[in-house]
Formats: C-alpha cells, structure tokens, sequence
C-alpha cells in the first residue's frame, strides 16, 4: 500500500479485526484470509479503497455495515471517496455515444483516441477515475436470480483428483480396503471394493473487458460475473482495459450495489483504453492465475477489438485455449446477425475458441447459460 496507507500497518489492520470482533461483528478465519488476501491483490492507495475491501470480505449482512462503517471510521478516519453508488437510473446513450462503425469493420478504421467513446472504437486512453454505476434495476435482480439458478447445470464437471470408496464396481481396486475386510475372514477376499474419482465442480474464470468500447455493456457484464461468484465455489473474476485486476474478492460482497460500488474504487482503467493482448500476458505470466485457468471454463467478456499490433493478444488465447477447458467469447457484436469477426485480431482468433456468442446485456447473458455457454453465435 501506498500514499494515504503506507503508515497503516498490519498491525493495525490486526486491531482493525479485532475492534470488529469486540464491537460483536462475527469475522471468521476465511474472511480475514480474504481481507488480507484482497490488500495484497487490490494494493488499495486510499482510504475509501481500504473500506471497500473490508466491506467486500468482511460484511456478510446489510445490518452489519453499521458495526463496520463505526470501527473502520475509528481506526481509519472518515472514507470520503468511498461512496460511488446513484440511485439514478443510467443516461439513455444520445446521438454522439451511438456507434460509428459498422459490425465487423477492421480495427484501424475504428481507431479512435478518445476514452469513453461508446463506438466500435479500441482506444487507447488509459483513465485513472472513479467509475459511477447506476443503481440495478428490479428486473436485472430478477434475470441475476434466473442465471444463478441455471449457472450449476451450465457449467461441465470435472472429475476429482482424489479417488473415493465407490460401491459400484469401477476400474480401480481399493486394495487397502480389501486386505483390511480380508483380515475379518484370517485372509479369505469374501469381497472386493472399489474406488472412483467423483464428479467435483469445475473452476470458472471470467475476463472482463471494461474499456470505453464497452462502457455500454460492462456493467451487466460485471453483474453477471457477480452471479458467478455467489453461485459457483471454484470462480475467479478479473477485469481488464489497460492493465489487469483480480476483484473476486469484491464480488463476494453480501449485495450487488456495493460490489460494484467497491469494484469501482480498484478498476481505474474503466471506460479507457484497450490492452487486451498486454492484459491477457499478464495474466499468463503470473504462475498463481495460471493454475486458476487449467482445466476451467473460460469466458472472455469483449468486443476483440485490439489497437494496434493483434500478436499479443493472438499469442496469449492460444495459451489461454491450451490451458482451458473449453474457452468462449462473449461479444455484443455478435449479437448483430450481419456481423462477422473480420477484424484482425478476431479473426485470427476464432480458430482457437470453443465458440463465439452474442451476448450485450443480462438477458442475452441468461439465454447463454441456458444453452450451457458453448451454443455458437452469429459468427457463422
């Protein structure tokens, strides 16, 4: 930690847990590991950063954040640039925030060097702000509710690497169980036992594209991963624009509102430009996140629209594709029947996922977890 928090020791943040624990708010072994676990992802630079990384890990209930705001407040002064949360409803995109180009057009005529634009454009601004979310709205609570009730019959299994007592009879013997009913009957096998590796849920890991060229639909995208976190045990979340954030800790947070509020505080590349070759690189070589994608199903959230040379970003989904289980696309392009994945670093790509779909929003999202993520998209 920098800045504001470069004096906050872990001593500190010790007494923090413990003032939490006399004040009667229940802060159990695993919540201080994601506490902790979230500063060391996170390195929170303010005050308002700090809280919302406890808030996230720590707060299981609503009621409990009165408790919460009274410690933190204590220990560590007052977090005026902790609140970003609106109840106003988002802005209706107007004639200058509708796309330019066309589905499919290349990325160099989309180019555009303004962040924030709502186009077809991969720029190349990097911003450092607060991102403001919009309340959500009754029915995206609603269509949240629907996917994680669909989420588990979405996601494939996977078989556990530890083999169980299995009373049907399988390939693998359980030879210690044998010799052990053997010793009952002074050496005769009266019976033979088996053992299986039973299904276990599989990891799922989520990339997140929240440049401008998404600004439109990152936030439902956001929501959606948070729907993943609560429903599946084995999920991991990260965002990317220009640079790469793991905020799976923050979608831990008892509601969506304030998940995204304390997302907002961490992801400071929102609404800028576009890494995406850089991004997913830096998630391949860090060995930690790439354990987190062996085996896993991966979704990436994007438009696929790189600026400038495609090869990072080529590179890097085919060792993401390597790695995976199954790697699906997630684009609102995609969404358009006319369009087809033309620009380079899409089209380059395509050969190395298990499917391009359209998904923009919380609905179209719904309907892929229905089709059990590998239904194809309008890429033909």
């Amino acid at each position: 930690m920098t800045d504001v928090l470069v004096a906050r020791t872990r001593e500190q943040l010790f007494a923090f847990l413990a003032g939490l624990r006399a004040e009667g708010l229940r802060v159990v072994a695993h919540k201080q590991s994601e506490f902790f676990a979230g500063i060391d992802a996170l390195g929170p630079s303010t005050v308002g950063q700090l809280y919302w990384v406890g808030a996230a890990t720590l707060v299981s209930a609503e009621p409990e954040r009165h408790v919460y705001d009274e410690v933190f407040r204590r220990f560590f002064g007052a977090a005026a640039d902790a609140v970003v949360l609106t109840d106003e409803p988002a802005a209706a995109p107007g004639e200058d925030d509708q796309p330019t180009g066309m589905p499919g057009e290349s990325d160099a005529d989309a180019g555009l060097d303004q962040a924030g634009g709502a186009g077809l454009a991969a720029g190349g601004v990097s911003t450092e702000g607060v991102k403001r979310f919009a309340a959500t709205a009754p029915r995206a609570h609603v269509l949240m509710r629907e996917i994680c009730r669909a989420l588990p019959g979405a996601v494939p299994p996977t078989r556990s690497r530890r083999r169980r007592p299995h009373g049907r009879r399988r390939r693998s013997l359980d030879l210690r169980a044998i010799y052990l009913d053997s010793r009952r009957t002074h050496g005769e096998i009266t019976r033979l036992h088996w053992r299986d590796r039973p299904p276990r849920e599989r990891r799922v890991l989520v990339l997140v594209d929240v440049s401008g060229s998404m600004k439109q639909h990152s936030p439902d995208y956001l929501r959606f991963a948070y729907a993943v976190v609560a429903t599946c045990a084995r999920a991991e979340v990260f965002t990317f624009g220009t640079r790469l954030t793991r905020v799976t800790p923050l979608l831990r947070a008892p509601d969506v509102d304030a998940a995204l509020a304390a997302l907002a505080q961490v992801v400071l590349d929102a609404d800028g430009g576009t890494l995406i070759g850089p991004s997913m690189r830096a998630f391949l070589d860090n060995t930690h996140y790439t354990a987190l994608a062996r085996d896993a199903l991966v979704l990436v959230l994007s438009d696929g629209l790189e600026r400038g040379d495609c090869t990072a970003m080529v590179d890097a989904t085919r060792r993401l594709a390597l790695l995976a289980h199954a790697l699906c696309w997630w684009s609102p392009l995609a969404c358009d029947p006319e369009y087809r994945p033309v620009t380079r670093g899409m089209s380059a790509v395509l050969g190395h996922l298990d499917a391009l779909t359209g998904v923009q929003d919380l609905d179209t999202a719904l309907a892929a977890v229905r089709g059990k993520f590998l239904r194809e998209g309008g890429h033909g």
